[in-house]
């Protein structure tokens, strides 16, 4: 196997792939920034690749940190010897840890599936096969961090104390509403405000520019129903909101849809706004029922986010990820 450094992304478009192996993004390569790009050819064709970031990444108390993404496999390919030849250029540029698969940061596709659970993937949930993770393993990756998706059955099922946190969420001057469509962009600017500091904490946290943010969601917004959308406001500011989407995919595969994706739930840190989050949560599964569907996942929550205090009231675990990481030797 031959594993080639590409830094002129143009330069991979004659490049001939392995069956299996689909070509990389140009959209991507732009936005996302990439340091570099391998790729591992054998008999002259592409049977795997990976983007490298190094400039760009989050903070870690281990020092600097490089992300290996954008990663693909032909199927029966070994790609240890491009993760390993990733480590090495990730250490010669003075990372002291690798972490994958990750595009370059968190807001962004990254993690492996490693606990499939048996359902085809759902709407906007980072699918990959399950023979990705022995590459990883293979290379001497460990688990860096754990996440999981779950999945409420009685969209009836409501929290006792949910009635009281609404009442004291009233007391405190907070309303909240559906999403007004028609302001589509000037929504996600004020989620994207609330985001970046709502999230701050979270691991692996970097920030994101409001663009950035907003042509993220923009190829949502023609699946979105409105109504399943919501934004908690206080004095005019925003405190918290709930953005959940159909799950079109049922609607691809022949079925009646039947889930609906609580993708984010983000609520602005103080004592007023305690127990927002599970409002909005028992809100959001009311009016799904409402609509005729019958189940919600949670998706793609760390294992110790306090979105799982709330999840693991209505719901069992649908499916696990599984970010890696490697320490790096120069």
């Amino acid at each position: 196997m031959q594993i080639i450094r590409v830094e002129d992304f143009g330069a991979l478009a004659g490049i001939p792939h392995a069956d299996g192996l689909a070509r990389s993004d140009p959209v991507q390569l732009t936005a996302h920034r990439p340091d570099a790009h391998l790729v591992a050819l054998a008999g002259g064709a592409a049977v795997g690749r990976c983007s490298l970031w190094w400039r760009e990444t989050p903070p870690h108390a281990a020092g600097p940190l490089g992300a290996i993404g954008h990663f693909a496999v032909a199927p029966g390919a070994d790609l240890r010897p491009l993760l390993l030849r990733a480590c090495k250029e990730l250490a010669g540029a003075g990372a002291v840890l690798a972490v994958g698969p990750m595009d370059g940061n968190t807001w962004r596709s990254y993690r492996l599936v490693t606990g499939s659970g048996g359902e085809p993937p759902f709407f906007l949930e980072p699918w990959t096969p399950a023979e990705w993770p022995a590459h990883f393993l293979g290379a001497g990756f460990t688990p860096l961090a754990t996440y999981h998706s779950s999945v409420a059955e009685d969209l009836s099922e409501v929290d006792p104390r949910v009635a009281e946190a609404g009442e004291r969420l009233r007391a405190n001057d907070i309303r909240v509403r559906t999403l007004d469509a028609r302001r589509y962009e000037e929504e996600l600017g004020r989620i994207h405000a609330l985001s970046v500091e709502g999230f701050s904490r979270n691991f692996l946290y970097t920030p994101i520019g409001r663009e950035e943010f907003v042509a993220q969601y923009r190829p949502v917004q023609r699946f979105l129903d409105p109504g399943l959308v919501f934004i908690a406001e206080r004095g005019g500011d925003i405190a918290g909101f709930l953005f959940a989407v159909p799950d079109v995919l049922e609607s691809q595969r022949g079925s009646a849809p039947r889930t609906v994706i609580v993708k984010t739930v983000a609520v602005r840190p103080g004592r007023a706004c305690g127990g927002l989050g599970a409002w909005l949560t028992a809100e959001c599964h009311a009016r799904a029922a409402k609509a005729g569907f019958t189940r919600a996942v949670h998706a793609l929550m760390h294992d110790s986010n306090n979105s799982v205090n709330i999840s693991r009231r209505y719901s069992r675990v649908l499916r696990r990820y599984t970010l890696y990481a490697r320490r790096l030797v120069a």
